[in-house]
């Protein structure tokens, strides 16, 4: 692993704080199970990236237990968790990261006039008050404290320099500047950046760090100016996830530094292969597709449609790429195997493909592998990413899709004949709908009874082709718990059922953990 360092002295260092977990999961919609974000956490922790922000642990119950457990399996990265300024918030995060190899505890005031005067009716002295009380208290915990002024680009500059020298003194180590409304265009962040490092004494004796959103589509930009102007921490999301038009993409940011090396001489520590494997791991994981176009990750990002570039390329890539597929690790998708492909060479390819599969989940793939063999005559890369990550998500719960059976065309209304297994029992029944998916989802209503909600109903077909696999998403909701399936087949009906019934059973555990939670946090 790449040694990370936090030496703010290492002066072309740019340290990546992923928020992912934290900022990214107050996507309306993309709560994630516990295990999802374990498995998220485990692949930022090997790309490289330096913090990782788990939560917000005195928001709930699930909150503080998730930013636990993502301490416990991170090797290498800061494990970091937010919150505000009163002491209930600081001793919960120091509780929840007990057992980080490297924990930072994150806590943040507003500090512009229209929040401290409506958000927190506070005067500027008593925050400045609870800016020292919180920093400090934090460094009861950790040394390793951030501090953000929240709304910062709208605070006036006397009383921001004031807030941020009185952090460091108190024991900040990161001082983070956020674009919480994601107003700032890059010349004025950039100045903001600059006029903190030229007026504050102290200032040296912090690593200034970035966190900007993405409203106007500047969160990137902003964020390379804040780095073109001294920050050496850059927050943000794989995909860009976040609240409204989310935060700084990662993936942007990362290779913008990479590839413009001769107009950002500056460094991470990530792994950049592992970029599409996350983006898709958190693209599956909360149902946001990512846009076609978007950099980087998107599915057009390397595709190359008209015959001027088409022609270009052929004689040299480097005509319209500035950077190759591969190095963000987007293989080009290639064949992999067909029906008489034999258990090693399945075994090799899941684990060039990132997954560490027991004995026993490579015995289930390897069998439905050589189903999906029979019925699909070319097997792709992303069929088998969609085959695991399809098991993974089908073999828990009480639950199992058994048999479907679906009558629909022009005549008459569509039917469903669907058999499940409800904790060790078949039962069948006959349902009708608007369509065959409509239908499908009543049957399984009828089998298991329940209240939930369907707020997400999603098909996107894994590769080209009438033979494609469909992976389908299905997103429910009940009294305020948000669950998301997932289930991959080259029947779309059948992968509806299975990502329906993966939704159902995650709601079902859910119900069982459901103690009364804190209030989520602001």
């Amino acid at each position: 692993m790449s040694q990370h360092h936090t030496d703010p002295q290492d002066a072309n260092r740019v340290l990546i704080f992923d928020t992912t977990l934290r900022d990214g999961e107050q996507s309306p919609g993309a709560s994630m199970t516990l295990e999802e974000k374990l498995q998220i956490a485990e692949l930022l922790d090997e790309m490289g990236v330096d913090i990782i922000e788990a939560g917000f642990p005195v928001a709930s119950n699930g909150d503080f237990e998730s930013v636990q457990s993502v301490s416990r399996v991170v090797k290498n990265a800061v494990v970091c968790g937010l919150a505000r300024a009163g002491e209930k918030d600081i001793d919960r995060a120091g509780e929840a990261l007990r057992d980080a190899k490297r924990p930072r505890i994150h806590t943040f005031i507003s500090t512009s006039p229209v929040h401290m005067k409506h958000k927190l009716q506070m005067e500027p002295k008593e925050v400045l008050g609870a800016v020292i009380s919180s920093v400090t208290r934090a460094r009861n915990w950790t040394d390793n404290v951030e501090w953000s002024p929240e709304d910062a680009t709208r605070t006036e500059h006397d009383y921001l320099c004031a807030c941020v020298e009185a952090a460091i003194k108190a024991g900040a180590t990161t001082i983070n500047i956020p674009d919480t409304v994601g107003y700032s265009v890059p010349e004025e962040y950039g100045a903001l950046i600059a006029m903190l490092r030229n007026r504050v004494p102290n200032i040296d004796k912090a690593v200034i760090s970035t966190h900007c959103h993405n409203d106007l589509g500047l969160a990137v930009a902003n964020s390379l100016a804040g780095v073109a102007n001294g920050a050496r921490q850059v927050e943000c999301t794989i995909n860009g996830m976040g609240e409204r038009a989310g935060n700084a993409a990662l993936e942007e940011l990362v290779m913008a530094l990479k590839v413009r090396q001769d107009a950002m001489p500056f460094d991470t520590g990530i792994k950049t292969e592992l970029i599409a494997r996350a983006s898709k791991l958190v693209s599956t994981v909360t149902a946001f597709p990512v846009q076609y176009n978007k950099a980087i990750v998107g599915q057009n990002a390397f595709a190359h449609e008209s015959g001027i570039h088409q022609d270009g390329m052929l004689k040299n890539t480097q005509t319209y790429e500035i950077m190759t597929p591969e190095s963000v690790g987007i293989s080009k998708s290639t064949l992999v195997m067909g029906k008489h492909s034999g258990r090693h060479a399945f075994r090799n390819k899941v684990a060039e493909l990132g997954y560490d599969l027991g004995q026993n989940a490579v015995e289930d793939a390897f069998r439905r592998f050589k189903d999906l063999a029979d019925k699909k005559k070319h097997i792709f890369d992303d069929d088998i990413v969609a085959l695991v990550d399809d098991g993974i998500s089908a073999g828990e719960g009480d639950i199992q899709v058994v048999a479907l059976k679906i009558v629909c065309g022009t005549e008459g209304p569509p039917e469903a004949i669907l058999t499940l297994n409800i904790a060790g029992e078949d039962k069948t029944v006959v349902a009708t709908g608007d369509g065959p998916v409509d239908a499908t989802f009543n049957a399984i209503g009828q089998l298991f009874p329940h209240s939930a909600h369907l707020q997400l109903y999603q098909v996107h077909a894994v590769t080209e082709g009438t033979d494609a696999q469909a992976e389908v998403s299905v997103r429910l909701e009940e009294d305020g718990k948000t669950v998301t399936g997932r289930g991959a087949e080259t029947d779309t009906l059948v992968a509806s059922a299975r990502a329906y019934v993966s939704a159902l059973n995650k709601l079902v555990v859910k119900r069982k953990k459901s103690a009364p939670e804190a209030l989520r946090a602001s």
